[in-house]
């Protein structure tokens, strides 16, 4: 009798064989892919951040965004897009011995940096549509203290969180793949995502949008000013938030999520590994 999703196996033979349609995929195609998913993440993440930034309670502030944000892994899935957290699962492919390293590589670092261009073309675009200027600024010094709180996180809790992140993430992607309709689809994509955003974890990609729309926000004094009244956000915070600032927390986050997709994928490959197909040259 047919089921209405898909064994772990061929769970596990779909993350492979859209490995390898990765690594042979031509790098402005990577690219360009990584900019739409970028702006597919921001865009989500943005519209959380509209539905919680009036919210004073923290839990219920954590469940109305994680509600919201797994939009735009929903459409990253069903409409498309590259995005690197979810490209670690390229790991298993390699584990099979369809690429070598070099082409994992070959995939992760372009979509890193489209991801990143997907997030900036969005900070921007909000910028110039006044889109933080919901609550007479309070959406703007929200963004200013959501990027404070990212980029004052030690390195050792980052990393943990960043791990913890990617766990559920690729869980989100591999769920996917059992899905066989586009409700299943997004079923099991917002119920990880939701509770990753629910417990606070760290997502490079994620926090691309946050901290740049942060620093964005400090450039308006209404926004600053409101973060002041606000939060008690002093000057030295203000000027704080910068490209180092953006760096110093992505390098954890970044490594975590690397370190919780890899253990995700080696996980499944070793219990439900596929037949072998042919490598990529």
């Amino acid at each position: 009798m047919p089921t209405s999703f898909n064994t772990q196996a061929e769970m596990t033979e779909i993350t492979i064989r859209s490995g390898i349609a990765k690594a042979r995929m031509p790098l402005l195609k990577i690219l360009l892919l990584g900019i739409l998913a970028g702006i597919f993440l921001a865009l989500g993440a943005h519209a959380s951040s509209v539905a919680a930034h009036g919210i004073g309670n923290v839990g219920l502030l954590r469940l109305v965004t994680g509600c919201v944000f797994p939009i735009g892994l929903i459409l990253i899935v069903i409409v498309g897009g590259e995005l690197f957290t979810g490209n670690c699962l390229m790991v298993e492919g390699l584990a099979a011995r369809h690429y070598g390293f070099g082409r994992w590589l070959r995939n992760l670092i372009p979509v890193f940096i489209g991801n990143f261009i997907g997030s900036l073309i969005v900070v921007i675009l909000l910028v110039l549509a006044n889109a933080f200027n919901y609550g007479d600024g309070a959406l703007g010094a929200y963004a200013i203290k959501v990027a404070l709180a990212k980029t004052n996180l030690p390195f050792l809790v980052a990393l943990g969180s960043g791990i913890l992140c990617n766990i559920l993430v690729c869980v989100g992607v591999i769920g996917a793949a059992a899905a066989q309709d586009i409700s299943g689809k997004v079923i099991i994509i917002w119920l990880p995502i939701m509770a990753f955003v629910l417990a606070g974890f760290e997502h490079c990609i994620a926090n691309m949008y946050y901290i740049l729309a942060g620093m964005f926000a400090t450039l308006n004094p209404a926004y600053a000013s409101k973060a002041q009244e606000l939060y008690g956000i002093t000057n030295d915070q203000l000027a704080s938030l910068d490209l180092l600032a953006l760096g110093n927390n992505l390098l954890p986050v970044t490594i975590g999520n690397v370190i919780g997709g890899v253990l995700v994928g080696l996980i499944c490959y070793a219990a439900f590994k596929s037949r072998r197909l042919n490598p990529v040259k």
